[in-house]
């Protein structure tokens, strides 16, 4: 079964984080969190989900945090969400089955 990293930029998203991160934490592997400056409870809350917390300061560039994120996946496939995001159950149990069935040779 192929495994997913899942990757996140986050800043003072303490009020939708958790409801993102629960719809797929039983689907990832591995969840990654780079906080480009966050001051209210987002970091407190990733850390019941994930250790791999970094910072990296804002430089006025989604690509560059985003970049910074994938460097730090170790998983086969990286996926991407932003906070405020949730995964539904139909799509959840699609992405399950394409962990699955996919092909480990697909690239």
């Amino acid at each position: 079964m192929i495994s997913v990293s899942l990757c996140m930029i986050v800043k003072n998203e303490e009020d939708v984080l958790e409801r993102c991160l629960k719809s797929v934490a039983g689907l990832v592997d591995e969840i990654i969190i780079v906080d480009t400056g966050s001051t209210d409870r987002t970091r407190e809350i990733a850390t019941h989900f994930t250790n791999q917390i970094f910072d990296f300061p804002w430089q006025d560039d989604f690509s560059a945090a985003r970049n910074e994120a994938f460097s730090h996946a170790s998983m086969d496939y990286c996926m991407w969400l932003d906070a405020d995001d949730i995964v539904s159950e139909p799509e959840q149990k699609k992405i399950q089955r394409l962990k699955e069935e996919l092909d480990d040779d697909t690239a």
